[in-house]
């Protein structure tokens, strides 16, 4: 379908191609000399040496051999006049016949009437010439761009340092003849149709304009219907109206199609051209070009009775227009063909002229001027003085915002006067003599490069400021005061000798340019003080305006806006989501691994694919809590949806929309290394996908809009779902369950991974019109995960190996980054060679690296030098950047290197032979060690499939974890991957991609977590045992205790250690908030260390850490930190079980025991799915027959010290964390590992974070920990009813079970009254007995009633 505009597009260019070679003489013979015919009187200088004008064609002999001016410095110049307008495409240049002169280098000027010269420009940048290295020899230059003109001037720049300025030159072209027609602001020319409705789908228009005024129409038409075409300069800018809807809204009030062009009222010649192809148009004003979609429903422009060219007319009053008419001349009009102006010329009757229409373009005398420096140029003129009053106007345009206009001191000693540019603000200041003065402020944003027009006036004791007289703004008016012109008038600046001149600038010299100066009503000829015959000056450009759109093109990126003053431009790149100096750089990262590479947690981020690429971020949600980083992209309809009434006339289709532009999503999908969708299709008489061979009835879109007929869980090709490439459908007729046909409903659902088709883009049902028939469809959010370049890496095993990919094109910018590691003194990382450009990066030392970049104008080499050796087999960041503004390297986060890049001459990059990473065309100085993630231009290069099929290279590098190891927190170990590492959190309390999310609980007061130390158990699949599990430090010679805690509560038991019968360790909070270690080293020596720096208790979060090695004991609380010794003959023992929270009753010890004898590891007290509450019932009966409060009570029963007892009869309310024992984390055994840690949870332990909980009450409840769902699967059959269903199934299954549980708590507590009925009499007669069957761990370690003949020994701290 889109071949046929595409053809016609390419048929309008070749025509317009063949329009504009007949407009012009440009073809391959025009190469004529032009200057060597010409008489002496052609030439002209701005000085001589003999006096007189020189004739200096080339080769000439005659006389002095050439021309030399008077003085050799930059003021200097030679002009030839051409007669007439002509095409000129080179130019050559000898020295000076029998001398030592000749210039080495030079610019050109042109112009068509001798002033308002224009400079030659290549590149956007003045154009330097290379000249002569003697006398005689010719240098020829054919111009990149043919000029058009009558007048061309040779500026010297450079001479032969044993000589002077000395020159012959030739002139090289063809004569050049067009159609040109003047118009005066007033007038227009009509092209009048031969039907009433002139209907195109293509046009072709073109056009040369020059012009002073800023503003003006040059053509215009529109039809009945609303169509229209204009083209209308505004502020020197072209804007072109373009419309094919029937909207009849104002011009007025309608946006531009397309805006192009600037200083375009600057009379000189500029280009035009319009291309147009249904919808699809070109926009070209010079050298820029701009391609837009028109808005409209036809591809045809329908234009009424006329177009005009100058204005447009009102047809019912003539010689009145509709809006400013152009002001200027038009060249070589064409409109489809047609040359419009020779029409007119020849009076033909398509042609109606309005106005005073001429065919030759008046050319105004007009003489500009250029302050080009900032501090040194002014420009001086007299005045004639002592008359009353003062009349200074003129008008100039610039881009700073800051400078001075005007000063000039006034006779009679009646004051000075300063006009100043101040802010973009028009500022009149006049001082007077005795301290009073007077201040005008008019305008604002005057620095924006038009022309504005300034007006001073002093008559009869009145002052006024005029700016603008076309924009209405009068200056106010002031007090009275006496004014007397002065004699003398500076502007733009005063000269660097300010006591002699007796000018005064309180700001910067102005930059830019001024025209039509007038003092005392009278015009002042700037020729002649070029001449030097009037006034003075210095560093001032004399009859051309210098001025340059630095903005034009736009060289900010991705949005950036825009600004600029007179030598450069700044990019604002706010709310574009780049930053650097032209908006280059992406702040976001380029995929989630990146993210998680930058230690960075779950949540939503922007991910820009191609980083400094054209692609916008776009905004996902990374998983970084798992070993495969999730990137997940949602779409506009992620509910499950119902569909009824759907065939295959009147399909239901459901289009997704992504946030994103399809480019974008591509680039994700692409960068990942798998990528899936979950499709879900709930159906009831509702067929799916039919046979294999049958038409389906459902089908997907993806991202090439192709239809897809596979489901999830097939592959491309294969009209099957999941079921049918398992054999595992309802019907094995069938290979969906859907195409079953049943009246049941059943689903297929799986997923989608062929990453080529992703993401899905619309889903299209046709069966669900019939009777009883139904569906519902759920798809799933796009998720990927892996990045194929973050870890792509290369090995370099020789010096003469590299990898070589196509010429890296990067001509106005160019970012390189990658990482690198070696152990190699010196190597090259990458080059690029051009004819003359280069670049290139290397190690030029092992703490050195260098960024070398030429553009043109020499080699700029920056250097980063690290304070540390970069060859010790660690991975090193590089970033590289060049762009118009700056050219940067940074290696690692070292200071980065910056050098600002010269505003003129070359700026583009141009290369063209192969780009070559690690090595060089010449095969020397190549790299040794690895490189990875190579990004040119935010382009990610594949270096392992090139590695692949390149000797001396080889596909990845190992080694990760010893320059990412540190990443692994808290203990965590770095695991080795072919695609980066990852971290192992299993032996510590934290977890988390990096081992740095504490885990945390909250703690009711019966809450109770025992931990059985013995043999190590596995917590991850494909792992090796030691590598993966909790174990006991059978070592009794050394210990470590950390954890956290918050509690609002004291007493407190936070943590028990048991050892052998008669040690134990207790961490605990006495009540008056001080911490107490308690050791119980046997019956008869224990030590109580009590540390009360503060009340603990006071819902802050507090760190204690215990050591020991040896006897040598150290214990940290926050940040103070306390020593001990125990005595040489101190005997540690063996620890058999760990307790969090309270310690419970002795029949808890039995229930454990009991278990472990039926030869089970485990025990959970849950509700499973099915219901099941054996579990729960036994450990109910395996509750203690002996229920206490009594501290006395619990010694006797559980074996504690009796202000363990006192801190266990409340337990511990609050938040602990981080707890780890040697090697064993027993809050992350319990929270995360519960069904195969041997660990025991009674009470109610509620995962929380303590800092969360600081400001909040300690007791409040937020996600119960559970390992399982206790409302169980959905039901998958009835996705509609069973969501109502569900509620009620689960509040009367809540009933049930705690009616059940009501009922056998009764029971349990009836028997165990009476059983604690039978036991008191007999409890009383025996003494401190222990049982037989309770486990020695849980027994007395200090006898209450021989507290007074033990040794117990308390250090308070």
């Amino acid at each position: 379908m889109d071949s046929v505009p595409r053809l016609a597009s390419v048929l309008t260019l070749v025509l317009s191609g063949l329009w504009h070679l007949g407009l012009t003489a440009t073809n391959y013979n025009c190469d004529d000399p032009l200057a060597s015919i010409l008489s002496p009187k052609a030439f002209s200088s701005s000085s001589d040496l003999t006096g007189s004008s020189s004739p200096a064609q080339l080769n000439w002999r005659m006389g002095t051999g050439g021309w030399s001016p008077a003085d050799s410095n930059d003021q200097q110049w030679l002009q030839v006049d051409l007669g007439n307008r002509v095409e000129i495409t080179a130019v050559a240049t000898q020295g000076r016949y029998g001398s030592s002169d000749w210039v080495t280098s030079y610019c050109l000027m042109f112009s068509d009437t001798g002033h308002n010269w224009q400079q030659y420009k290549q590149e956007g940048s003045i154009w330097t010439f290379a000249g002569n290295m003697n006398a005689d020899s010719v240098v020829h230059h054919k111009l990149l761009h043919s000029v058009r003109a009558r007048f061309v001037r040779f500026v010297p720049l450079e001479w032969s340092p044993n000589g002077k300025i000395g020159m012959r030159v030739e002139v090289h072209g063809c004569s050049y003849k067009s159609d040109v027609a003047d118009f005066d602001g007033r007038s227009s020319l009509l092209y009048r149709f031969n039907q009433k409705t002139m209907s195109t789908l293509k046009d072709v228009i073109s056009l040369k304009f020059k012009s002073m005024q800023g503003d003006g129409v040059l053509f215009h038409g529109e039809g009945q219907r609303g169509d229209h075409i204009t083209l209308e300069l505004q502020k020197g800018r072209l804007a072109l109206y373009l419309n094919l809807d029937e909207s009849k809204a104002r011009l007025s009030s309608i946006t531009p199609s397309a805006m192009l062009g600037s200083l375009l009222d600057d009379q000189h010649w500029h280009s035009v051209l319009l291309e147009r192809v249904g919808k699809q148009a070109n926009f070209t004003v010079d050298t820029n070009t701009q391609h837009f979609r028109i808005k409209g429903e036809t591809d045809a422009l329908d234009i009424d009775y006329e177009l005009s060219f100058g204005g447009i007319p009102v047809p019912s009053k003539p010689g009145t227009f509709l809006k400013k008419n152009f002001h200027g001349c038009i060249e070589n009009l064409y409109y489809n063909g047609v040359n419009i102006i020779d029409l007119a010329k020849r009076r033909k009757h398509q042609i109606y002229s309005v106005g005073n229409v001429t065919f030759s373009c008046s050319e105004p005398q007009i003489v500009p001027i250029t302050f080009v420096n900032s501090r040194s140029s002014y420009l001086l003129l007299p005045g004639t003085p002592q008359i009353d009053g003062l009349s200074v106007s003129f008008q100039f345009r610039s881009w700073n915002e800051d400078g001075l206009l005007l000063f000039t001191e006034l006779a009679e000693g009646s004051g000075t006067l300063l006009l100043i540019l101040e802010s973009g603000t028009l500022r009149l200041l006049i001082k007077k003599v005795s301290g009073h003065g007077t201040e005008i402020l008019t305008g604002n944003d005057l620095n924006d490069g038009l022309w504005h027009s300034v007006s001073i006036n002093a008559r009869r004791n009145r002052i006024t400021l005029t700016l603008d007289n076309d924009a209405a703004s009068p200056g106010p008016e002031t007090s009275r005061l006496q004014i007397y012109s002065g004699n003398s008038y500076y502007f733009g600046g005063c000269p660097e000798n300010f006591t002699d001149s007796q000018c005064l600038n309180p700001i910067n010299a102005f930059q830019g340019c001024m025209r039509l100066i007038f003092i005392d009503n009278q015009p002042k000829d700037l020729i002649s003080v070029q001449q030097g015959s009037l006034g003075n000056f210095s560093d001032l450009h004399i009859d051309l305006c210098s001025i340059k759109d630095r903005c034009l093109p736009n060289h900010c990126e991705h949005g950036g806006r825009c600004a600029q003053s007179w030598t450069t431009f700044y990019c604002n790149c706010s709310d574009t989501g780049y930053t650097g100096a032209t908006c280059h750089d992406s702040i976001y990262e380029q995929s989630c691994e990146v993210y998680r590479h930058r230690v960075n947690t779950a949540g939503f981020f922007y991910v820009d694919s191609d980083g400094s690429g054209p692609l916008a971020p776009l905004q996902v949600y990374c998983n970084i809590t798992e070993d495969k980083i999730w990137m997940t992209v949602q779409h506009s309809n992620t509910e499950l949806t119902r569909v009824q009434g759907s065939n295959p006339e009147k399909p239901y289709v459901m289009t997704l929309k992504y946030g994103g532009t399809m480019e974008q999503l591509v680039a994700l999908i692409d960068g990942s290394e798998h990528c899936e969708q979950e499709v879900a299709y709930h159906c009831r008489r509702s067929r799916l996908l039919n046979t294999p061979d049958g038409a389906p009835f459902t089908w997907w879109v993806g991202r090439s809009n192709e239809r897809h007929p596979y489901w999830g869980g097939s592959v491309p090709g294969v009209q099957q779902c999941g079921c049918g490439l398992e054999e595992s459908c309802l019907d094995i007729r069938h290979f969906c369950n859907c195409d079953a046909d049943t009246d049941e409903w059943t689903n297929d659902t799986g997923v989608l991974s062929f990453k080529d088709h992703l993401p899905v883009t619309q889903i299209i049902i046709t069966d669900t019109n019939r009777s009883n028939s139904e569906a519902a469809l759920r798809i799933g959010p796009l998720r990927c995960y892996g990045d194929r370049y973050f870890w792509n890496s290369v090995s370099f095993s020789t010096e003469a190996s590299y990898l070589h990919f196509p010429t890296f094109h990067a001509e106005f910018s160019a970012d390189i980054s990658f990482f690198f590691k070696t152990t190699a003194l010196s190597g090259v990382f990458l080059e690029n060679l051009g004819i003359k450009d280069f670049i290139r990066l290397e190690m030029s030392s092992p703490s050195e690296v260098t960024f070398a970049i030429d553009v043109g104008n020499g080699p700029v080499e920056l250097l980063v030098q690290s304070p540390f050796p970069l060859n010790d087999n660690q991975w090193h960041y590089i970033q590289a950047e060049r762009n118009l503004k700056e050219t940067s390297l940074q290696v690692d986060n070292l200071p980065r290197n910056i050098r600002k890049t010269t505003e003129d001459g070359h700026f583009r990059l141009q290369l063209n032979s192969q780009f070559f990473i690690g090595g060089t065309s010449s095969r020397q100085k190549g790299f040794l060690g690895c490189i990875r993630s190579l990004h040119l231009n935010g382009q990610k290069v594949d270096l392992e499939e090139r590695a692949k099929v390149t000797p001396g290279v080889r596909p990845g590098c190992p080694g990760h974890c010893s320059s990412y190891g540190s990443n692994c927190h808290n203990g965590g170990k770095c695991v080795e991957k072919h695609s980066g590492y990852s971290c192992d959190c299993t032996n510590t309390p934290y977890e988390g991609p990096f081992c740095q999310k504490e885990i945390s609980a909250h703690f009711d007061s019966g809450t109770s977590v025992t931990y059985m130390l013995q043999e190590p158990y596995p917590v991850t699949k494909n792992i090796s045992l030691s590598s993966s599990a909790i174990y006991t430090d059978t070592a009794p010679s050394k210990e470590t205790i950390t954890l956290s805690f918050m509690t609002a509560q004291a007493p407190s038991l936070l943590f028990f250690l048991n050892f052998s019968s008669q040690n134990f360790l207790a961490i605990l909070l006495s009540k008056n908030g001080s911490l107490q270690v308690r050791y119980g080293l046997s019956k008869e020596e224990s030590h109580v260390f009590t540390i009360s720096t503060e009340n603990l208790a006071n819902r802050r979060v507090h760190q204690v850490k215990i050591s020991r090695e040896g006897p040598e004991l150290s214990i940290q609380i926050d940040q103070q930190l306390f020593s001990y010794k125990f005595s040489p003959g101190a005997e540690f023992r063996t620890a058999r079980s760990l307790i969090l929270g309270k310690v419970t009753e002795k029949t808890s010890a039995k229930l454990f025991k009991m278990l472990m004898l039926e030869g089970k590891n485990k025990m959970r007290i849950k509700i499973n799915e099915a219901g099941d509450l054996a579990p729960w019932l036994r450990a109910l009966a395996a509750l203690p027959e002996e229920l206490s409060l009594d501290p006395s009570s619990q010694k006797e029963t559980l074996g504690l010290d009796l202000e363990v007892a006192r801190a266990n009869i409340l337990g511990f309310v609050g938040c602990l964390s981080s707890v780890q024992y040697n090697h064993i984390a027993p809050l992350k055994a319990a929270l995360r590992h519960a069904s195969i840690a041997p660990v025991i949870v009674q009470g109610t332990l509620t995962e929380s974070s303590c800092g969360f909980m600081v400001n909040s009450d300690v007791n409040a409840v937020t996600t119960v920990h559970s390992s399982s769902d206790l409302l169980g699967k959905a039901d998958e059959h009835e996705p509609f009813t069973n969501a109502v269903r569900s509620d009620s199934a689960v509040i009367g299954g809540v009933i049930a079970v705690v009616t059940f549980i009501t009922f056998c708590v009764i029971g349990i507590m009836t028997r165990f009254l009476y059983q604690h009925k039978q036991s008191h009499g007999t409890n009383q007669m025996k003494e401190k007995e222990y049982p037989e069957n309770l486990d020695s761990s849980f027994r007395n370690e200090i006898d209450l009633q021989n507290t007074a003949s033990e040794c117990k020994r308390e250090y308070f701290i």
